[in-house]
Order: structure tokens, then sequence, then C-alpha cells
């Protein structure tokens, strides 16, 4: 069951990109509330205290009292939006719920157990699906699913259908779409076996200076990034 927890919500902010980062500056995040049917209000809450309602094990499907301007608001973080740089939170979006009525939220896939017989061929089990959309009511969200992959092999996988949903949680996933699967570990690469004879080593040469001009090209025409700051 996920957690619920209670974190004010101050109106009245200031529009902007350089009022969201004077309010980020002092360890505020800009954010909005909306959701059944009420209009959208712009607010702003304490990252220190957004930050605490999120590291409970409901993680983002925590269970949030959001309280705005006196009047108390159940909802839940629908968005979360992170500098692509120094990764800091520079807006949320919470989203207004029925306590009575089903919402869809993704939920972490946790792999437990060890797969003795991939083991023992050197495999490895590759973790395919990190997250499950489920539907529920509020109070019935898993903070996780658990799969045991014990029983795995080599060629073959848990799928989305072998899954052991807690009762009130359902999903629209396929059935057939693979959460973890047991594989062969690539082989490395035999090592290349240098050339003998004057014609090996010539041709060796060849393809250097062949590589060397190649790699100066694309060193002239490389690419360069930037990121700006998105305030929501």
């Amino acid at each position: 069951m996920a957690d619920e927890l209670t974190l004010v919500a101050e109106t009245g902010r200031p529009k902007g990109t350089r009022a969201a980062k004077r309010l980020r500056a002092v360890g505020k995040v800009p954010a909005v509330v909306y959701g059944l049917g009420k209009d959208t209000v712009e607010v702003t809450v304490d990252w220190r205290s957004l930050r605490q309602a999120l590291t409970t094990d409901a993680g983002l499907n925590a269970l949030i009292n959001l309280e705005v301007e006196g009047d108390t608001q159940l909802s839940i973080v629908k968005d979360l939006q992170r500098d692509p740089v120094r990764r800091a939170v520079v807006h949320v979006d919470f989203i207004r719920i029925d306590p009575f009525a089903e919402i869809e939220v993704e939920v972490p896939i946790v792999l437990e157990g060890e797969a003795e017989a991939v083991e023992r061929e050197n495999g490895t089990v590759a973790h395919i699906l990190f997250n499950l959309a489920i539907i529920a009511k509020p109070d019935a969200i898993p903070p996780q699913l658990t799969v045991d992959i014990s029983h795995l092999e080599i060629g073959t996988a848990v799928r989305v259908g072998d899954l052991t949903l807690p009762e009130g949680v359902r999903t629209e996933v396929d059935d057939e779409e693979m959460v973890a699967v047991g594989e062969m570990t690539r082989a490395e690469p035999e090592p290349e076996v240098e050339g003998e004879g004057e014609e090996g080593e010539e041709g060796e040469e060849g393809e250097g200076e062949e590589g060397a001009e190649a790699s100066a090209d694309e060193d002239a025409g490389g690419d360069a990034g930037g990121g700006g700051d998105d305030e929501g």
C-alpha cells in the first residue's frame, strides 16, 4: 500500500524563468496542481519536504495530502522535471486523485533469487522490463513488484503474464511482454593474429593511414550540445 503524507503548497508564486531560479535558490520548487475537473493552480513547495515525501518505499507513487490555501487535496506526482545536467528537480506536476477511483501508475519490477541453471552455463539474466504500468485504487498501489528468477534457464523468460499481481491491481500490458530472460554470455572476440610477411605489413600500414584520416575528419565535424532551463 502506498504511503500517505502531507505537504504544504504555497500559491501566488511569481512567474518567469528568473523568478523560478530565485525560488530554487532558496530551496523552493515551482509546481502545478490539476485534475478532477478543477482549475489548475500554480504553487510552490519546499524541496526538503518534497524529497522526504518521495523517498519512502512508495517512491513517486506516494500519496500526498497537498494543503493548498487551507484545502487538503489527495494527490500524486504525475511528472518530475529535472535539470538535464545537474539533475536537480526544477518543476513538479501534481495530479488530484479520487481515493475511491482507479488510477494508472508505474511501479518498479525487482528481480530476486539466483538463476543457478543460467549461471552453470556461464550465462546471464537480462532484466528487460524495469517498470510495469498498473491500474489500481490509490490505497492498493504496491511499492514494487518482486519477480523470482530462480527457475530461469538459458532461453527461457519471465513474462508479464507470469507476474502475480496483488489483489485489486491489474495491468493492460501484453501478457507476452518479457520481463527477464536467461541468455548466453557473448563470447569474447578472438584476438587478431598479426600478419606475416612484407605484404601483410604493407596492408596494415595502409589501413592505419586511412583510419587516421577518417578520425581527423570526425574531429573536425564534432557536434556540441547544450540544455536549457525548463520552468514548466
